[in-house]
């Protein structure tokens, strides 16, 4: 065989270098697809960046790391949107969780207040009670007396008071701790309803605790005003609970006059002259808070009245006639307002009654304070109070006996007997009827002689 020569060595390497570079090439392209497969199967959804076979290794590594952060971004945001719709279920349990708490809370509240008002009934009043009206309001609006001021004279109407309250009452308190635990006290509801809405938002909640707080109100009123027809204790207890609950209601009305009304009870029964005046200044300055934002509620003027004459019995002559001029003026917006009410036509013949027994002294004062002094006659008192009698016959014992009185005044004998038979009939419900009763035994023994 012959050697080879240069040519053919030429030939061989030409040919050896063109299979290594069809092999290199095949095996590129393989390692390339096997990538493209592997990233296929990882992210099937997301489609693929075009790669260049001419950008060689380094560029398809960049783009499959640019892939899978894309694919790694959207599997964090998916397993995010999970726990967010998870939370919101939860958060919706715990939503109705605590509305079914809210609604239990407002049963057992509720069915305590029935049942501590049924318990305080069966306790307190086992046998029915007969009417016993207030009826004895400002007594002297202006002295009968033609000498000094009768500043002794403290049988008034009714009267409130917040000063000596608390002190007056821990001197009963010894003897009737046991009643005291039966009082209602919207205290715990007003807290239920407080803790309650820190809790939940939603719009019926604060409706349904405001619909206990009314009915809780409505109760209060009704025993406050049982206690008001009641006698001593009773009045102190009734002053009390309304004391207990004045945080909570002292921004209702009728509350607030009835506040006013337990002062002017106290005033009454109390023995004390500087107690009789603390209570009746103490209920002026709750009734006077009261007009500012209620002028046209009669119960608020007509209490007004009421403890103005109150404290004008502690008052100086003067004092008194400016008060007078005071009394009439809220008494006639009572009758204004409230014109069937015979509280306030029993108050205004009181007061007609009294200015025209007016003494010397006390009707130089007023001519020398005033261009014109009070005037009303005794058949002015007269209509008044057959006005009462009209609306409410046997409305209260005194104003029967103040009827007889104007009638012997005005020299009718036979109707002041006729008044004076019929008010013998009446119970003594209140310090003025008891006062009543005296004055009626007089008139008869007089009658009889």
């Amino acid at each position: 065989m012959a050697p080879a020569g240069p040519g053919r060595w030429a030939l061989g390497l030409a040919l050896g270098a063109a299979a290594g570079a069809g092999l290199g090439l095949l095996w590129l392209r393989r390692r390339r697809r096997v990538k493209e497969e592997a990233v296929g199967r990882r992210s099937p959804v997301v489609p693929k960046a075009p790669i260049l076979a001419e950008a060689g290794d380094a560029a398809t590594s960049t783009a499959l790391l640019r892939h899978d952060t894309q694919v790694d971004v959207l599997e964090r945001l998916d397993f995010v949107l999970r726990n967010i719709s998870e939370l919101r279920r939860e958060v919706e349990e715990l939503r109705n969780s605590l509305q079914r708490l809210a609604a239990e809370i407002v049963g057992e509240v509720r069915s305590h207040l029935e049942e501590t008002q049924k318990v305080t009934r069966r306790r307190r009043f086992p046998f029915p009670r007969e009417r016993s009206d207030s009826t004895g309001s400002s007594s002297v609006y202006f002295t009968a007396s033609s000498g000094a001021a009768n500043t002794d004279d403290g049988e008034s109407e009714g009267g409130y008071s917040t000063a000596n309250a608390e002190s007056d009452y821990d001197r009963e308190s010894e003897r009737e701790s046991d009643e005291g635990e039966d009082e209602v006290s919207c205290e715990t509801v007003k807290t239920v309803r407080r803790d309650s809405l820190d809790l939940v938002n939603e719009d019926e909640t604060p409706l349904v605790f405001d619909s206990l707080l009314e009915e809780g109100l409505s109760q209060l009123l009704q025993q406050a005003d049982r206690l008001h027809d009641g006698d001593e204790q009773e009045k102190r207890e009734g002053f009390q609970l309304l004391l207990n609950n004045k945080l909570a209601y002292a921004d209702q009305k009728d509350f607030l006059w009835r506040l006013a009304r337990a002062h002017s009870d106290m005033c009454e029964i109390t023995e004390d002259t500087e107690e009789k005046r603390s209570y009746a200044s103490d209920g002026k300055e709750e009734i006077e808070l009261a007009l500012q934002k209620w002028d046209r509620s009669a119960e608020c003027h007509q209490w007004y009245a009421i403890l103005c004459g109150q404290l004008s019995e502690h008052e100086s002559i003067q004092k008194r006639i400016q008060t007078g001029y005071v009394f009439k003026e809220h008494i006639d917006k009572a009758i204004e307002l409230k014109p069937e009410d015979p509280k306030s036509y029993y108050l205004l013949g009181r007061w007609c009654y009294q200015v025209s027994h007016l003494g010397w002294l006390e009707k130089k004062t007023a001519a020398a304070l005033f261009e014109a002094p009070p005037t009303a006659t005794v058949q002015d008192a007269l209509q008044n109070f057959l006005r009462v009698e009209e609306l409410s016959p046997g409305f209260s014992k005194a104003g029967r006996v103040y009827i007889a009185k104007c009638y012997k005044d005005l020299g009718n004998n036979s109707a002041a007997l006729h008044w004076m038979n019929l008010a013998s009939e009446l119970p003594a419900h209140t310090k003025e009827d008891a006062e009543s009763e005296r004055e009626l035994e007089e008139m008869q023994s007089v009658q009889e002689e």
